[in-house]
């Protein structure tokens, strides 16, 4: 039985470097190298100055993940505060340095762990043993978690999906099959789900890897009203948003974080060809349309997939949800 406990907290941000050219220089006088090197720096200056804030980012990336839900996006002031804001069923709620609060709870912001709102890659990058400093860092976020657990603010979500509670999430909630298996999730995400169901069969047609996975399912996790492991952080499985794909064996490698911890204090360290992971156009189908996958998170759950088509959008990569 797969024990109900994860947590969900990224690793692996993305950072982006613009470079600039300036041509051959061969024939080029020498000040007008250092026009056009003014010029860049000039030119970046102004870019610098007309990015968009996180904020903005986030909030925008919201609105264009939930058209139907969020009606307005804008900077406006509230609590003595001014922020980045969206309107939702009637409530505006604040960016709030990620925590995403309603009016009501700016006073007490403090008292919240922002949102994981996070740069996903479209790939994993290049497995590295993290160096002694970096294992330190792991060491003492661990530490740090056991001893403080993260507490985020439900109130987005709940209004979002409008689930505050165990038996409003049900009411919400639909069984259905998927790759011949059942499982129950959110009724908003059941076409999304059709759609990656439809393409991963296509795949497994060409794809020894993928018939080979579809035949090693044994069971699928959908909705559990329950926090995230050891935390007071509402899981996303609350919602119906989240699905865990078990298999009936995983060749002696890892999948899930907390249970490899059970086994290996230094679980970070875990290589890739260590873990269990998807076949990579299985993954692919998810994110194609709206889901995001465990495996490229620090705390690795490489059977869990949920959709978050904010944080693809945010990171470049926005979804498809439709044909």
């Amino acid at each position: 039985m797969k024990i109900n406990f994860k947590i969900a907290i990224v690793v692996f941000a993305v950072t982006s470097v613009n470079v600039f050219s300036l041509g051959s220089q061969e024939n080029v006088p020498k000040a007008d190298v250092i026009s056009q090197a003014n010029q860049t720096v000039q030119a970046n200056q102004v870019q610098a100055r007309t990015e968009p804030s996180r904020a903005e980012q986030v909030m925008r990336a919201l609105a264009s993940a939930y058209p139907q839900q969020i009606e307005r996006v804008e900077f406006r002031a509230a609590a003595g505060h001014s922020d980045w804001a969206v309107l939702m069923r009637g409530t505006w709620y604040f960016f709030s340095e990620g925590k995403l609060l309603p009016e009501n709870l700016l006073a007490g912001a403090g008292n919240y762990t922002p949102q994981p709102f996070y740069n996903y890659q479209a790939e994993l990058p290049p497995w590295k043993t993290p160096t002694a400093e970096e294992a330190a860092r792991f060491r003492s976020m661990a530490s740090s978690r056991n001893q403080n657990p993260p507490r985020r603010s439900s109130h987005f979500f709940d209004d979002l999906w409008r689930a505050h509670n165990q038996n409003e999430s049900y009411e919400r909630v639909k069984s259905i099959r998927f790759l011949g298996y059942p499982v129950t999730v959110h009724y908003l995400i059941l076409e999304n789900l059709s759609l990656v169901e439809e393409q991963i069969i296509a795949s497994s047609r060409n794809d020894q890897q993928v018939r080979t996975w579809m035949n090693n399912i044994s069971s699928l996790e959908g909705w559990v009203w329950r926090n995230i492991a050891d935390t007071q952080s509402r899981s996303y499985h609350s919602y119906g948003l989240a699905i865990d794909i078990l298999q009936k064996s995983y060749g002696g490698k890892e999948t899930y974080w907390l249970w490899a911890s059970n086994r290996k204090a230094d679980w970070w360290n875990i290589s890739y060809n260590e873990r269990y992971h998807p076949p990579a156009a299985v993954i692919k189908a998810f994110e194609r349309y709206g889901f995001i996958w465990g495996g490229k998170w620090l705390y690795f759950d490489t059977m869990h997939f949920e959709y978050r088509p904010e944080i693809l959008i945010l990171s470049g990569m926005p979804p498809e949800t439709r044909r």
